[in-house]
């Protein structure tokens, strides 16, 4: 079984610019080294065909380092010219895919999910998305997810003094072939445009993971991350 790594690294960073302004978020460094390295030495590399960065912000850091192998798996590189939302970021690295199947993270967040066994559910299952959720304790600062089975019904908005909910860990599985479902627009949110309209239509599974999760993208969680790889 081989698939594709699409990575989102394009993101402008304004939360974390108070502490990490030279680089893109995905490269804010973390023990020493990118955060970005942290996710990548977590891939099964041998199922991997191609690594692509979908890039926009200081794109040229994110290139001068990684160049276009990584561990021996060409990357390949998608680049927003200006910035095209979550949706059309994802679109434009879908293009360039060469598996039927890819493996979507974001370049800010670390999930540490059992990638086997978020393949398996994916594989057995009728839905061409497929998401990693995490149960969180008050989850304040995120949107919540709705399951039954293994199925999403519904995403809700955030909600204060929550005291526990899933949220989306931001780790997608998704078949090659939604490529022809998606907007037809250049720029458009994956979040509401995608997988909203999808879960209407009872296409996106769910994913349970108890693993370790850290957005970077906030100060405090930056800080944790430190200790975390340390």
């Amino acid at each position: 079984m081989k698939f594709d790594v699409i990575i989102l690294a394009g993101g402008l960073g304004t939360r974390l610019a108070a502490v990490v302004s030279d680089v893109p978020k995905p490269m804010a460094p973390v023990a020493g080294k990118p955060f970005m390295d942290h996710i990548l030495h977590r891939l099964p590399l041998k199922h991997v065909g191609h690594i692509i960065f979908a890039v926009g912000h200081k794109s040229d850091k994110i290139e001068a380092y990684y160049g276009h192998d990584y561990q021996d798996i060409p990357i390949r590189y998608s680049e927003e010219k200006e910035p095209l939302g979550t949706g059309g970021a994802i679109g434009k690295a879908l293009h360039l895919m060469t598996q039927d199947t890819a493996l979507i993270l974001n370049g800010d967040t670390y999930f540490d999910v059992n990638y086997e066994s978020f393949w398996q559910q994916h594989s057995m299952g009728q839905s061409p998305i497929t998401i990693a959720l995490k149960q969180m304790p008050f989850p304040d600062r995120y949107g919540t997810v709705l399951l039954e089975s293994d199925t999403i019904v519904r995403f809700q908005e955030k909600q204060s003094n929550l005291p526990t909910g899933l949220i989306n860990g931001g780790s997608y599985w998704v078949n090659k072939s939604i490529i022809e479902l998606l907007p037809s627009t250049e720029k458009y949110s994956f979040e509401n445009e995608v997988l909203e309209p999808f879960v209407e239509r009872h296409l996106v599974q769910g994913y349970v993971s108890e693993g370790l999760f850290i957005d970077i993208g906030i100060p405090t969680d930056y800080e944790r991350a430190q200790t975390i790889f340390a």
